[in-house]
């Protein structure tokens, strides 16, 4: 599968992952928001840039949901709740949130 970007043709697997992680800016994360149906708005480049920095500066880490809540809280001044960042990204912030962030898909069951 493909996604255009600016004219550009971008590889993904089958399920809308980047193949190459260098392909990712911001241009393409938001093509990948318009597929996935949603309309990114600050809230969500904030997880969006904590998901890239876990990975890319921490050793690969793919955080789970509670992690998330608890390090996004220190952001946003106050601890979100589940359904709050659910609202944000419907089939999970640590799923959906990882593919507009242009990183590997995650394979872990659950994520609280």
């Amino acid at each position: 599968m493909a996604i255009e970007v600016n004219g550009k043709s971008i590889e993904t697997t089958a399920s809308g992952f980047l193949v190459e992680l260098n392909d990712w800016d911001e241009d393409v994360a938001r093509a990948i928001a318009q597929a996935e149906g949603i309309d990114l708005t600050d809230k969500h480049w904030d997880i969006i840039n904590y998901l890239r920095d876990e990975y890319f500066n921490n050793n690969q880490h793919q955080p789970m949901e509670r992690v998330l809540l608890k390090d996004i809280g220190k952001v946003w001044g106050a601890k979100p709740s589940s359904k709050d960042v659910y609202k944000l990204f419907p089939l999970a912030p640590t799923k959906q949130g990882t593919k507009i962030a242009g990183l590997p898909e995650v394979h872990r069951k659950g994520g609280y």
